[in-house]
């Protein structure tokens, strides 16, 4: 498969033409132009998959409406009827958008987790975790799936309603 070069300017970029051929590739194009587009601490976390320190981080105790979206690419991930206060200093939410995000076996660090990556760009977006609540969640008052999507702050970008 030819790659196309990735353009100077990111408002000739287009996610869904360029991104499924570039997700997981690796090649150090591809990561010069994250390097550039992100903030040191985003490309640790989106691209090298680091973690933003725990009650630190601009979401974590936010309560307003709307949806966040991946910072790197704007893949819309998850509504704020799905987050909920986890108290474990990172943004939760008990479900994602459809499609928005992929899984994948994590076991750095001597744990086995299931890390959590946007589908769009490919970039690592934080874990999931099977101890989220079952009960009554968001205004709605839903029950909750029982998972925890434990998500940096430093990933996502809130678009307000």
């Amino acid at each position: 498969m030819t790659k196309k070069p990735m353009p100077e300017h990111e408002e000739e970029w287009n996610p869904e033409e360029e991104q499924s051929s570039l997700r997981g590739q690796g090649d150090a194009h591809d990561e010069k132009y994250w390097e550039n587009k992100l903030t040191p601490e985003q490309y640790k976390v989106l691209r090298e998959k680091g973690t933003e320190a725990p009650f630190m981080g601009q979401y974590v105790h936010e309560k307003a409406d709307g949806t966040y979206a991946c910072v790197a690419c704007g893949n819309p991930l998850f509504s704020s009827d799905a987050k909920f206060d986890s108290g474990t200093g990172w943004p939760s939410f008990d479900q994602a958008l459809p499609g928005a995000v992929e899984t994948h076996a994590d076991t750095s660090h001597g744990m086995t987790r299931t890390e959590i990556t946007c589908a769009r760009c490919g970039s690592h977006l934080g874990h999931i975790f099977d101890d989220g609540p079952t009960g009554p969640i968001g205004p709605s008052h839903r029950l909750g799936t029982g998972k925890r999507y434990c998500i940096n702050s430093v990933c996502l970008d809130l678009e307000e309603k």
